[in-house]
């Protein structure tokens, strides 16, 4: 009623999602990588007709086997792609230590190609050389597309990936601990785990809860069924 009054418009506020899926983005899809690929592991060797035991070892070793991988690969992948990102920074650094003029003139011509009329970016790129380290972060993310100080952590990938893969490889190994004797039980967790884990990830699409979780479940099943039908013929011709 006060903006009504005042003749004002209303300030209206809205929020976006992250669309880069932050934390969940990253977790989910490893469990999920855990669970199709051990599923489809164990359905294989059921396929062959082997015995419980050898599924359930077979299901323990996928599981150790792709969670070590896993975390080996994600940590190379961000070791290197940060130590790429801090030699870069380095050469901005140098840079801007031998060429302030230069690098300030490059800055400027940086906010006018976004708009900025010529007097304004000169100025703003101006103040923003003051300090070394600033003009440092801001060099960064203009021409690298990082933060100095906001480089991933290698461990920290390493650690996620390794927790969230052996999670999900570890569902349709469950009921092998508990003793079941067949596919099936190991069939309905995965079914299971697939729905949820898909459903999870609509929360950073625009789709529904539903549709991500049989798409993920559709995938999930066709990987099993064939890996269980490689195993079935396999087994039927003793190789």
């Amino acid at each position: 009623m006060t903006g009504e009054k005042s003749g004002q418009t209303p300030e209206l506020h809205h929020q976006h999602r992250d669309v880069s899926g932050g934390w969940l983005r990253p977790a989910v899809f490893g469990a999920m990588d855990g669970l199709v690929s051990n599923f489809a592991l164990i359905a294989g060797i059921a396929g062959g007709k082997q015995d419980p035991k050898i599924v359930l070892l077979a299901g323990l070793a996928g599981l150790a086997a792709g969670a070590f991988s896993m975390a080996a690969g994600e940590y190379i992948s961000v070791a290197s792609q940060s130590e790429l990102a801090l030699a870069e920074i380095e050469i901005e650094r140098l840079e801007l230590a031998r060429n302030p003029v230069a690098e300030q003139r490059e800055l400027a011509g940086v906010f006018e190609a976004r708009g900025v009329d010529p007097e304004t970016a000169a100025e703003v790129a101006r103040q923003l050389s003051r300090n070394p380290e600033g003009a440092l972060e801001v060099h960064s993310k203009e021409e690298l597309g990082v933060s100095p100080g906001d480089l991933p952590s290698p461990l920290l990938a390493a650690g996620s990936s390794f927790l969230s893969f052996a999670v999900g490889a570890l569902l349709p190994v469950l009921p092998y601990l508990l003793g079941a004797s067949s596919l099936w039980p190991a069939a309905a967790v995965a079914a299971l785990g697939l729905f949820f884990a898909g459903a999870l990830v609509s929360r950073v699409t625009t789709r529904a809860w539903w549709f991500g979780g049989a798409r993920q479940l559709l995938f999930g099943a066709a990987a099993a069924a064939i890996t269980y039908g490689v195993g079935a013929v396999i087994g039927t011709n003793g190789l």
